[in-house]
């Protein structure tokens, strides 16, 4: 059910600037909506959650990683001895 539309007090246009333009509603798709009276900016934001991506590929989690993951030891100074 569409709600009436409402001015959110101490709102400021993100395309405008201006303060107490911004009006508040939703729509019969449960999507609230913002819309500014001054210069016609509309945004929509809606509960649904959104389709899962799946993970991009990068070098850690490829699979078949052939990596060396053994510890070494880094020996910064050696001693005059060696």
């Amino acid at each position: 059910m569409a709600s009436p539309k409402r001015f959110i007090a101490g709102a400021v246009c993100p395309r405008c600037a201006e303060m107490d333009k911004i009006m508040m509603f939703t729509t019969d798709d449960d999507d609230q909506v913002r819309e500014c009276v001054a210069c016609g900016f509309t945004d929509a934001v809606s509960d649904t959650p959104e389709p899962t991506n799946p993970e991009l590929e990068t070098r850690v989690n490829k699979l078949g990683n052939e990596d060396d993951h053994t510890v070494k030891q880094v020996v910064f100074f050696s001693s005059k001895d060696d």
